[in-house]
């Protein structure tokens, strides 16, 4: 039996890479709604934020579900 150490590096860089950038991502969704709230304390319209947090929570979801997908298919 062989390992591809190659391989086996590529993956992992892969899956670290895209890890980080998930939860980078799930953060600013999460900072994004902190300032809506901070905004809608201070009476400011905050919609800005409220559209950037969706957004970052629609490319998690999108990207849970295309890894649930590679998995599955």
């Amino acid at each position: 039996m062989d390992i591809d150490w190659a391989a086996l590096g590529s993956v992992f860089g892969v899956s670290l890479v895209a890890t980080v950038a998930l939860v980078a991502v799930f953060t600013l969704g999460i900072t994004a709604l902190s300032r809506r709230e901070r905004a809608t304390a201070q009476g400011d319209s905050a919609t800005l934020a409220l559209t950037g947090a969706y957004v970052c929570f629609a490319a998690c979801a999108t990207a849970v579900a295309y890894g649930i997908f590679l998995i599955v298919a």
